[in-house]
C-alpha cells in the first residue's frame, strides 16, 4: 500500500550552478550549486508548505543524480518513485548572475539525459493515483516524445480517475521543432488540465488572442474547470466560468531574477485550491509567492514555509 498524497507532480530535476558574480560565465570562477525544475521547484515549494509531495523522475546514477535526490528527500518530497540509472546522466545548466531584474543567461545541458528517456511504464500507477492532484508543465512534455507522451497519459489518467490536474503551460520554444507544434502540443495538454495557468505572452502565443479574457474563455471551452493568466507586474486574471476577476502583483522591493517566478505563483495557487480557498484567495497567494521569488537569484530560496505563509495572513 501507498502512503496517499496530496500531490505528485513528474519532471526532469537538473543541476544548477549559479555565477558567484556577474559577468559572461566563460570569466566566472566560482558557482553556486542548486536545484532546478519546474516541476521540482513545485513540489518543493508545497512540500515547505506542509502538503504531502511526490515526485517520479529518472537520474543518472552519477553525483548530480545523488544530489538531486539528497536535495528533494531533505525537503520533504516523496522521491520513491525516481530511479537512478546505471550508465545515464543527469541534466546541468548554469545561470549568470543578474542584479537588475533582466532576464538571466541560462545554458543547459541537458539532451540525451536519463529523465528525457523516461516512458510512461516507468510510471508506478498505484503511486499516481495514490495523491488527490497531479500538477504538470509544458517543460518536461517539451523534453522529448517520451515525456510527451508520460504527461499525456498521466494527466488522461488522473483525470479519469476524478483526481484534479493542473497546467503551467511554461513554454521552452527552443525544445520543440517549430512553434506550431509547440503550440498544438501544449494546447492538446491543457485541454487535458482541470486548472490551466499560462503566462499573458504565452497565452498570446497559444491562442492567438491577446487579452486575459479571451485566452481564459479559450481553455475553459476546451475543458478548463478554471484558468489564471499570469499578468507579470500586472497581477493576475482569473476565471472558473462562474467568477471572474483580477488580483494585483504583490509589491516588491527589487526585482533581481524572475526565474522561478511562475512556479512560485503556481505554488500558490495550488495550495490556496487543494485547501479549499476560493480562487480568488489561491490566486492572491500565488502573487505574493511569486513576488518572493523575483527577489533571489536561485529557483526555490524564496518559496515560503506554512509559518511564513501564516504569517503574512495567506
Amino acid at each position: 500500500m501507498h502512503e496517499p498524497l496530496d500531490v505528485v507532480t513528474l519532471g526532469e530535476a537538473m543541476v544548477m550552478l549559479v555565477a558567484g558574480q556577474p559577468g559572461p560565465l566563460e570569466r566566472v570562477e566560482t558557482f553556486h550549486k542548486c536545484t532546478a525544475g519546474a516541476e521540482t521547484n513545485v513540489a518543493i515549494g508545497l512540500a515547505r508548505l506542509g502538503l504531502r509531495v511526490g515526485w517520479g523522475s529518472r537520474l543518472g546514477q552519477d553525483s548530480l543524480g545523488r544530489y538531486l535526490l539528497e536535495s528533494l528527500r531533505g525537503e520533504g518530497v516523496d522521491c520513491s518513485r525516481v530511479a537512478l540509472v546505471p550508465g545515464e546522466r543527469t541534466g546541468l545548466l548554469f545561470k549568470n548572475r543578474v542584479t537588475d531584474g533582466s532576464d538571466p543567461l541560462v545554458e543547459y545541458h541537458r539532451a540525451g539525459s536519463a529523465a528525457s528517456r523516461m516512458r510512461p511504464d516507468d510510471v508506478d500507477r498505484d503511486w499516481l493515483l495514490s495523491a488527490r492532484h497531479l500538477h504538470a508543465t509544458g517543460v518536461f512534455a517539451a523534453v522529448s516524445a517520451d515525456s510527451f507522451e508520460v504527461s499525456r497519459q498521466t494527466m488522461r489518467l488522473m483525470r479519469e480517475a476524478g483526481r484534479t490536474v493542473s497546467f503551467d503551460t511554461n513554454l521552452r520554444p527552443s525544445l520543440w521543432a517549430s512553434t506550431e507544434a509547440m503550440r498544438a502540443g501544449i494546447n492538446e495538454l491543457a485541454g487535458l488540465a482541470d486548472w490551466v495557468l499560462p503566462g499573458l505572452e504565452e497565452g498570446r502565443l497559444l491562442t492567438g488572442e491577446r487579452k486575459p479574457e479571451a485566452i481564459a474563455r479559450f481553455y475553459l471551452e476546451r475543458g478548463a474547470g478554471l484558468v489564471v493568466v499570469k499578468l507579470g507586474p500586472d497581477g493576475a486574471y482569473y476565471d472558473d466560468g462562474a467568477r471572474s476577476g483580477r488580483v494585483p502583483a504583490h509589491p516588491v522591493d527589487r526585482v533581481v531574477d524572475t526565474v522561478g517566478a511562475g512556479d512560485g505563483f503556481a505554488v500558490g495557487v495550488i495550495s490556496g485550491l487543494l485547501e479549499g480557498l476560493p480562487l480568488e484567495r489561491a490566486a492572491v497567494r500565488g502573487a505574493w509567492i511569486g513576488a518572493r521569488a523575483v527577489q533571489v537569484p536561485g529557483d526555490t530560496e524564496g518559496l515560503p514555509t506554512r509559518t511564513l505563509l501564516q504569517l503574512a495572513g495567506l
